[in-house]
């Protein structure tokens, strides 16, 4: 009877340890699900950019896999220097691979949203080339960390340049990749407005998108008159850009194909 009663005791303070571990790793998940999703990626760019089954697979192999390896190490019988030590491998391997996946998810992070004179396409971190850093415009920051901010594209010197950018993107670097293109995105305000095409418009021509659009409107207090989108690109799919029609600010972004 004693026996079963101190198993009993040492797996209760083994369940409270994985349960302490299980608290702390899904407080330190919620940290980081709030860094990707309202920082680095603010929707719909966690979808668009192909990042959220990586964070859902990451932050979900943190939150179980380490209290239950906790659930398995923790044994009060053991000496306290071989607990210390395999409960702190389990904590620094825990951390390793969260930094590691954290890391990943930043260094591919959106950091422009660029106007490609007839779209919006979402430029990530890990798509500007190195070579290419010594090329950003003065006041400009190539790598913002606190989320994508608005540029556009400035035109073509000549047609040398433009065939130069063309055949650079189709060998994989996009045109809004070059920083020696990019200009202030108010600047390109007119340019912007004769690209853009009536919400009306999308709506007849994609029936099934009218819903959705028509709630974006309302939730944004907006109409059809004083809106107008734009393409979204991004490299795991496209959207639609939903700007004001008359200063060219976005007012909503939209996960579904308007090409």
């Amino acid at each position: 009877m004693p026996e079963k009663f101190f198993k009993l005791a040492r797996l209760g303070r083994r369940v409270r340890a994985s349960a302490a571990h299980f608290l702390f790793s899904a407080v330190l998940a919620a940290i980081c699900a709030a860094l990707v999703y309202l920082l680095w990626y603010p929707a719909p760019l966690g979808s668009m950019s192909g990042v959220s089954d990586l964070v859902v697979l990451m932050l979900g192999v943190d939150v179980v896999l380490g209290p239950l390896v906790t659930l398995v190490v923790f044994n009060t019988r053991k000496p306290r220097a071989e607990l210390v030590r395999d409960l702190g491998l389990v904590v620094l391997v825990q951390f390793g691979a969260l930094g590691y996946g954290m890391w990943t998810v930043f260094a591919g992070r959106p950091v422009h949203g660029v106007f490609e004179y007839d779209r919006i396409r979402v430029l990530h971190a890990n798509e500007i080339p190195e070579e290419f850093m010594n090329r950003v415009p003065p006041g400009m920051d190539a790598l913002p960390l606190t989320g994508p901010t608005l540029l556009a594209l400035r035109p073509f010197k000549d047609n040398s340049e433009q065939t130069s950018a063309i055949f650079a993107a189709l060998g994989g670097v996009q045109m809004s990749a070059h920083p020696d293109l990019w200009m202030d995105y108010g600047k390109a305000k007119p340019e912007i407005l004769k690209a853009a095409k009536p919400v009306a418009a999308l709506m007849a021509a994609q029936p099934a998108f009218a819903a959705p659009l028509e709630q974006a409107l309302a939730d944004g207090h907006r109409t059809v008159d004083n809106t107008v989108y734009l393409p979204l690109a991004s490299r795991a799919g496209f959207g639609a850009a939903l700007l004001d029609a008359t200063t060219a600010q976005p007012v909503a972004f939209l996960p579904f194909d308007s090409f």
